[in-house]
């Protein structure tokens, strides 16, 4: 299998973005997120991040074929609900960098995609300058829900050998709809941080 991952930043993230958002629905679809989004908010949502001076956007290729794509901007310049559990730590959200969600096809898991991922969005991070830490959140589900696959392995491991570390206690909430509720819930997101 040859993929190619590419950095994309400023005016060249716009014309993928009908893409990623066809492709975050897929891959989100399954556990954890379970999420049943929809295009039109995926759009508007991907228009809001692209717009973020400092973002950039790691997306693979298998030929011409969008595989998977990782999202990252300064926390300063992504939704206020990111940086908020920061400034409630009196933390300065303008030294830390978001990778915000990274998705990939399970077709194309387990062949160094993520780390790739992970590394274009920190060099972004040191391109910028002046950011001491890296985070991201992600979903934390009970461990009895009843859509939980049997053979689920958390992602935990790896971004521990990434450098991330959980902090304890430190999580936001998202509320989307999850493809087996009829309506929007509320969802607790972990937060992992990393010194640059």
């Amino acid at each position: 299998m040859t993929v190619r991952v590419v950095p994309f930043t400023g005016a060249d993230i716009a014309p993928l973005l009908p893409e990623i958002a066809r492709l975050r629905i897929t891959v989100f679809r399954a556990w954890p997120y379970l999420y049943d989004g929809t295009l039109a908010y995926e759009e508007a949502y991907l228009r809001k991040f692209a717009a973020a001076p400092g973002a950039v956007i790691s997306a693979a290729f298998d030929a011409d074929k969008m595989v998977g794509c990782a999202t990252a901007a300064p926390l300063d310049q992504v939704e206020p609900e990111f940086a908020a559990p920061f400034g409630a730590r009196s933390m300065d959200i303008a030294l830390i960098f978001y990778c915000g969600e990274s998705v990939l096809l399970s077709t194309h898991r387990g062949h160094g995609i993520g780390h790739a991922f992970f590394e274009h969005r920190e060099q972004r991070a040191r391109d910028l300058g002046g950011f001491t830490h890296s985070t991201f959140c992600a979903v934390a589900r009970p461990s009895n829900h009843p859509l939980k696959p049997a053979d689920y392995r958390p992602l935990d491991p790896f971004w521990t050998r990434r450098g991330y570390a959980k902090v304890e206690g430190m999580t936001t909430e998202f509320t989307w709809k999850d493809i087996d509720q009829p309506q929007e819930t509320a969802k607790t997101m972990q937060f992992w941080i990393k010194a640059l």
